[in-house]
């Protein structure tokens, strides 16, 4: 019996699209992001979910708390899909990266780069497929939500697309987006891939709405 998973990127936070935070401490939601959490969590209060599972990153778990509370249940942290480590890249802005021929190098060949004394693509793959496929045997013929990073979560998806890694920068996974996998024994599929239908304006309200 399959089961579904909701994966889900943590809301903004105020440092989004500036600096590479990876795994630092301390990184938690901006005013937009507390917002997009609490749209995020309105949509999936209707779906029945039996259970949330967050990285242990701050603006994982507290993106997890809003979704879990509209829920009632208690989130479950899970390093399993917990954010790439970037080693010594963790903290520097993305302008001081283009100037570094290993970040260059990294973004053309995910498939095959690592990270500066920290963790390959390929090897954040296998740990959240791996988290992906633990969750089947708890949660056969139920739904479930994870939540956690843009580059887990397109790996995530590119495994059950079978497709190479450096397709992640073919596709948009947003703050507080909603991807969604059919899960079974031995296989899966995606039906759902940065949806962010709750984070748009609504008729006669002003602004993007995605806190970014």
């Amino acid at each position: 019996m399959a089961a579904t998973v909701h994966l889900l990127r943590h809301a903004a936070h105020d440092r989004v699209d500036r600096i590479l935070c990876g795994r630092m401490e301390g990184v938690a939601l901006g005013e937009a992001g507390r917002a997009q959490a609490a749209r995020l969590a309105k949509r999936l209060a209707p779906l029945g979910l039996a259970a949330i599972y967050s990285s242990p990153m701050q603006r994982c778990r507290e993106t997890a708390e809003a979704v879990a509370s509209a829920a009632a249940l208690v989130p479950v942290v899970d390093a399993a899909f917990n954010e790439i480590d970037f080693g010594e890249w963790a903290g520097q802005t993305f302008a001081a990266l283009n100037d570094d021929p290993r970040w260059q190098a990294w973004n053309m060949r995910r498939d095959e780069g690592a990270t500066p004394g920290g963790e390959s693509m390929r090897a954040a793959q296998a740990r959240a497929v791996a988290g992906v496929a633990a969750l089947l045997p708890r949660h056969a013929g139920q739904a479930v939500a994870v939540v956690s990073h843009s580059d887990v979560i397109k790996a995530i998806l590119a495994h059950y697309l079978d497709a190479p890694l450096q397709a992640y920068e073919r596709f948009e996974i947003g703050p507080a987006s909603l991807s969604t996998l059919a899960v079974w024994p031995g296989g899966g599929k995606v039906l759902v891939m940065n949806d962010l239908a709750h984070d748009r304006p609504c008729p006669g309200r002003h602004g993007s709405g995605d806190g970014t």
